[in-house]
C-alpha cells in the first residue's frame, strides 16, 4: 500500500530499493532553501543493512503490511528457537537473529508474536515487559539520596540493570525488553 511519505512513522517497514526496510528514526527538515524532505534511518528487515534516506515530501512510498501470528516459546536447542502455533498447534524452529539482544528474556511458555511477509518468518516480538528475579544486588549505601542514584543488580537471566536503592537480592522486578530498563517492583 502507497502511502505518503510525510506519514512514515518510526516502526513501519517499507519496501525500498527492492529491500525491506524497517523505519528506525524520522526527522522532517525544512531547509531554508530548496523543498522539505524527511530524513529516515532504516535498518534491514531480512539484511544487516543500515540505510539513511532523505525523501521528498511530496513522493510517496510503499509501507508493507506484516502478518502477525501467537506463538508460544517451548524450548532453545542451542542452535535454533522452538515455538508453537496457537491456533493450529504446528511447531516451528526459528534462527535467534530474528529476536536481537531481547533473547535473554525468552522463558519457556511464554507467548510472543512472530512477524512474517509473503510465508517468510521476519522477526519475533516479545511482550513489553516481563518480570525478572533479582539474584545480586549491591547493599543501600547510607545517605545516599534515591532521587537520582541508581545501583546495579543481575537478574535471573544473567543480565545486568540499575535499580532503585530499596530493590534487594530475591526482589522480583519487571523489566523492559526493549532497552533492559527497570520499570517497577512486580506485584506479588
Amino acid at each position: 500500500m502507497k502511502i505518503s511519505v510525510n506519514d512514515v512513522r518510526p516502526g513501519h517497514v517499507l519496501e525500498h530499493q527492492g529491500k525491506l526496510w524497517r523505519a528506525v528514526k524520522t526527522e522532517h527538515v525544512k531547509p531554508g532553501k530548496g523543498p522539505a524532505y524527511l530524513q529516515v534511518e532504516l535498518k534491514g528487515v531480512d539484511h544487516p543493512t543500515k540505510l539513511n534516506e532523505r525523501l521528498r515530501t511530496a513522493d510517496t512510498i510503499e509501507r508493507v503490511r506484516l502478518d502477525e501470528n501467537e506463538y508460544q516459546f517451548l524450548y532453545d536447542d542451542g542452535e535454533q528457537l522452538h515455538f508453537m502455533d496457537q491456533e493450529s498447534f504446528e511447531q516451528v524452529a526459528l534462527d535467534k537473529g530474528l529476536i536481537g539482544d531481547a533473547v535473554v528474556f525468552l522463558k519457556e511458555g511464554m507467548n510472543v508474536t512472530v512477524q512474517s511477509y509473503e510465508g517468510r518468518n521476519l522477526s519475533v516480538a516479545l511482550p513489553d515487559t516481563v518480570v525478572c528475579e533479582i539474584v545480586q544486588a549491591d547493599p543501600v549505601v547510607k545517605g545516599q539520596t534515591a532521587a537520582a542514584s541508581y545501583k546495579p543488580a543481575i537478574l535471573d537471566n544473567g543480565l545486568r540493570v540499575m535499580v532503585p536503592p530499596h530493590i534487594e537480592m530475591g526482589t522480583r522486578i519487571v523489566v523492559n525488553t526493549a532497552d533492559s530498563s527497570y520499570v517497577e517492583r512486580a506485584k506479588e
